[in-house]
Parts: structure tokens; C-alpha cells; sequence
């Protein structure tokens, strides 16, 4: 999941979002106790890879940090043995994973109950990485999962405002036009009413096909 969307649960909405985890070298082993507790947090697992980077990948996943001095340690280390990548959804999934692993840095991460002052041992070896924002969690996911559908999901105004344009005309033009004919098979019959007078389905240009032909 790359983008969020909206759920409507009778009057309450959850807003479901995709962030990105990943379960660092030195912490793979402990990899099944990790995804036990990720679970237990409400997130769903719709992907789990386990692969090693190169050197060269990993400074395209980092990029956003080239220039800090801690640049070629962080490449040098993420490419030092396996990690598992997790594509994790729920609500609010971005800032709820960062709030469950906790800060970056060791020292402020000790002063915490996250994920990163339980397994990790200093800034570069923390365990567990997650997207700083929606932008980033499509980014890195599309990155790790690259055969991975990533179809864009409209928000909640966004599908009200197309089904008002796009949807509702028509159909309630068919509506009626089923109310006038009272067929046998009503269902049957609006599809095949839909298909028919679908404004958006493509034009044949004759005088293109004639030219062609000639």
C-alpha cells in the first residue's frame, strides 16, 4: 500500500495508510519476535521480503542522506548481511511505526520504550527502519517491492467528487430508463444499459478508418 485511504465504519472513518519496515542486520535473527510484536501493534504484513543490498543499493535507498558523515558507514552496514523488508498497512500506519520504534539516535532512544532502545546498540546499529512520510513510504516501498501494484487509491473527497461528476449522471439516467422498461432481469439489464451509453468509452474516428483503408 502506497498511499492511504478511507474506510467508512458506520459513523467513525479509519484511514488506512502504508509505511515501510525494515528489520536491520543485526537484528535479523530476531526477526520472528519483531513481526510478532509489529502484528500485535494492529499493522497487517501485505509483503515480507528477505534480500541483501549492495553497497550501490543502499545509496540509492539512502539518498536523502548523502553528504552526512555518517553516509558511508550507514551504506557499509545495511549491505553487511540480510535484511527483511515489511510493507505494513493500518491506520495511521506512518507515524504509529516511528512512535513504536522510536528515535533514531541511541541516546534519545533510551529515554524511551520503543523497539530501538530494546534491540539496538547505537545510532548506526538501531535495529529498525521506518518511512518518515506518505512520499517516502511510496518511494521505499516501490524501492523493495518493485513488482508490486502500486495503483493510486482517491481519498474520500476526491472518489465523492469524481462519482458526482462521472458516476451519478449516468446512472441515474439508466435508473430511470429501468423504471421506464421494468425488464425481467433488472441487473442484466443496467449493465448491459451501462455498457452501451458509457460517455467515456472510446471513439471511433470513421474518417480516420476510411483514410487508413485507402
Amino acid at each position: 500500500m502506497n498511499d492511504s485511504s478511507t474506510v467508512a465504519l458506520g459513523c467513525h472513518r479509519i484511514y488506512v495508510e502504508g509505511t515501510l519496515a525494515l528489520i536491520k542486520p543485526d537484528v535479523v535473527h530476531l526477526s520472528e519476535e519483531i513481526e510478532a510484536i509489529i502484528l500485535k501493534s494492529g499493522f497487517t504484513i501485505l509483503q515480507r521480503r528477505k534480500l541483501q543490498l549492495s553497497p550501490e543499493q543502499c545509496s540509492e535507498f539512502y539518498a536523502e542522506h548523502y553528504g552526512k558523515l555518517s553516509f558511508p558507514s550507514l551504506t557499509v552496514f545495511m549491505s553487511s548481511g540480510p535484511i527483511i523488508a515489511l510493507a505494513l498497512a493500518r491506520n495511521n500506519a506512518i507515524a504509529h511505526w516511528k512512535a513504536i520504534i522510536g528515535p533514531a539516535h541511541g541516546a534519545r532512544a533510551t529515554h524511551h520504550e520503543c523497539l530501538r532502545a530494546k534491540y539496538g546498540t547505537s545510532d548506526l546499529r538501531n535495529a529498525l527502519h521506518g518511512s518518515e512520510s506518505l512520499s517516502a513510504a511510496q518511494r521505499e516501498i516501490k524501492y523493495m517491492f518493485p513488482n508490486s501494484l502500486s495503483e493510486p487509491i482517491p481519498m474520500a473527497e476526491a472518489a465523492r467528487e469524481y462519482l458526482s461528476k462521472y458516476v451519478n449522471p449516468t446512472l441515474l439516467i439508466g435508473l430511470t430508463e429501468l423504471c421506464k422498461e421494468k425488464p425481467l432481469n433488472p441487473y442484466t439489464w443496467l449493465s448491459d444499459w451501462l455498457i452501451k451509453n458509457n460517455p467515456n468509452q472510446p471513439k471511433i474516428d470513421d474518417a480516420a478508418i476510411v483514410q487508413e483503408a485507402e
